[in-house]
């Protein structure tokens, strides 16, 4: 299961059943979907608690956090983290209604300090579609690096889609982290 990880603004926690109704709203949006490559739209019935018995149950084998923004009067959740151990890669998405607010990128410096930091990672990888130039600004802000380009499927989209690929090596000091970020 994933640390917790406190931020000024942000509590990056694992996933609870009680997810499954603000995952389902905000995953439900096309807008949202449409920029991840797993999200599929419209969003089935059911997924959202499937996905979380799946995390918590150890089936995904992956590392999630709820981007949860009640230390800044927020809501309990307004996005999800990931990582792929195998692909050591990071991944995440934002409920439209908080884009802008800079939640992504504190959840991003906090995950991949954390992953960089205090697992030992060497390397960090991400991916964007190359339609998402805010996701690419949020990976830049985090100090991530643009390393190429590729292709992925979205199954919102159901196309393949031209991909921007980032890596963010812990050797590129210093990592640009927000006070206040912990892990527990």
């Amino acid at each position: 299961m994933a640390a917790t990880i406190r931020t000024e603004r942000l509590i990056l926690r694992p996933l609870r059943a009680s997810d499954a109704g603000p995952i389902s709203l905000h995953a439900s949006d096309a807008r949202v979907a449409r920029m991840t490559t797993s999200i599929p739209h419209p969003f089935p019935p059911g997924t959202a608690e499937a996905y979380i018995e799946g995390t918590l149950s150890g089936r995904r084998a992956e590392q999630v956090w709820a981007i949860d923004a009640t230390p800044d009067e927020g809501e309990e959740l307004v996005g999800v983290i990931g990582f792929k151990p195998a692909k050591v890669e990071i991944g995440y998405w934002v409920g439209a209604p908080y884009w802008n607010a800079g939640y992504a990128t504190e959840a991003v410096i906090a995950v991949a300090a954390h992953l960089l930091d205090a697992c030992g990672l060497e390397r960090l990888t991400a991916s964007v579609f190359a339609d998402n130039a805010a996701s690419a600004a949020v990976l830049a802000k985090a100090g991530f690096h643009e390393t190429g380009a590729a292709e992925a499927f979205s199954v919102a989209r159901d196309a393949v889609v031209a991909t921007r690929l980032f890596a963010r090596e812990s050797a590129d000091r210093p990592m640009p982290l927000e006070p206040g970020v912990t892990a527990r």
